[in-house]
């Protein structure tokens, strides 16, 4: 006689929707499978996972249940990732419609990298923090006004509805759902069993700075390309006025307009991201590259540092060196 599926003590969905990332969908399945058996093991319960499919009628059934014949609703659903463009809202209805109506009956909703668009479609993130990936930030604030966009953090835990934003971000939100479900004991358990770092990290680690070049203002393209080819090193924003040929006030306005920041917190950027090339392939010590991106202070590079990317110079480089190679200042 086969012994019977003990009963889950949550379960947790995953929306599979065109072009979204089935790694993810598979990597997320393994992770919770983990978490489960040590779940058991020290007398608790096993964690229900399923994967939910569209058919052609427009209905949602599950298409993957470690726990079948049980039904129920899923207490968390979460909306992977995908690698090509984000969905737009014709695309997501659907999908949006049915996430809307599973959160009305008390479901958790969750998403990952892009699949912030599809959550996005419910209106629900309306004047609510979230994030999602770096590279498509400028495309959800223009798609979604109301929501508040913040995608230096990789994941944001807001009650009812979680969002994770990196492509490997999934990491992050299988041990958030798994402190949640299971327990802290669980989830140390479950990192140290995959090797994943259970601790907080912000996408502003990785990220690169990607200005904005494609907003049709030619004045501040202009100057954009004279701050790119200077490495922003010796400049104010008089000079960049006049390499904009515009009244100061006006380039002010202009300028901000057209990338979505001030001209000095502009040339910030790229000086930082000049100091992060530098840590990343030299040995060079901190203050002489402090010094060869337009720092004279290094106190002052070390607290814009920190501000931008979200770890000091040193912890930088401690992460991120990869190898010996010399660049120029």
């Amino acid at each position: 006689m086969m012994k019977a599926t003990p009963a889950a003590k949550a379960e947790v969905g995953l929306l599979i929707y065109p072009d979204c990332q089935i790694a993810m969908v598979h990597g997320m399945t393994d992770l919770f499978a983990v978490a489960s058996r040590y779940s058991v093991e020290r007398g608790g319960a096993p964690l229900r996972v399923s994967h939910w499919l569209r058919g052609e009628d427009g209905g949602f059934t599950r298409v993957f249940d470690t726990h079948p014949g049980y039904g129920g609703r899923a207490d968390v659903l979460v909306v992977p990732g995908r690698l090509t463009a984000p969905s737009n809202v014709e695309e997501a209805a659907p999908y949006a419609g049915w996430l809307l109506d599973h959160h009305a009956h008390g479901s958790t909703l969750a998403s990952v990298c892009a699949g912030s668009f599809v959550l996005a479609a419910t209106g629900l993130l309306d004047g609510r923090a979230a994030t999602t990936h770096w590279h498509f930030a400028d495309v959800f604030r223009a798609r979604f006004p109301k929501v508040l966009m913040e995608p230096d953090r990789m994941l944001i835990e807001d009650g009812d509805i979680v969002t994770a934003g990196g492509i490997m971000a999934w990491t992050d939100l299988g041990m958030r759902l798994v402190d949640r479900l299971l327990g802290p004991t669980v989830m140390v358990e479950t990192a140290k069993f995959l090797l994943i770092d259970p601790a907080g990290r912000e996408q502003r680690h990785y990220s690169s700075f990607s200005p904005r070049l494609t907003h049709g203002d030619e004045a501040i393209l202009k100057v954009q390309h004279w701050l790119q080819a200077k490495t922003a090193r010796d400049v104010d924003v008089t000079q960049m006025a006049q390499q904009a040929g515009l009244e100061e006030r006006t380039f002010l306005r202009r300028f901000k307009a057209a990338t979505g920041m001030r001209p000095t917190e502009y040339a910030q950027h790229l000086r930082i991201g000049k100091a992060r090339e530098l840590l990343e392939f030299t040995r060079r010590p901190v203050d002489q590259i402090a010094w060869s991106v337009g720092y004279e202070d290094p106190a002052a590079f070390r607290r814009v540092f920190h501000r931008i990317v979200g770890l000091s110079p040193g912890d930088y480089r401690q992460r991120f060196f990869a190898g010996e190679r010399d660049v120029a200042a």
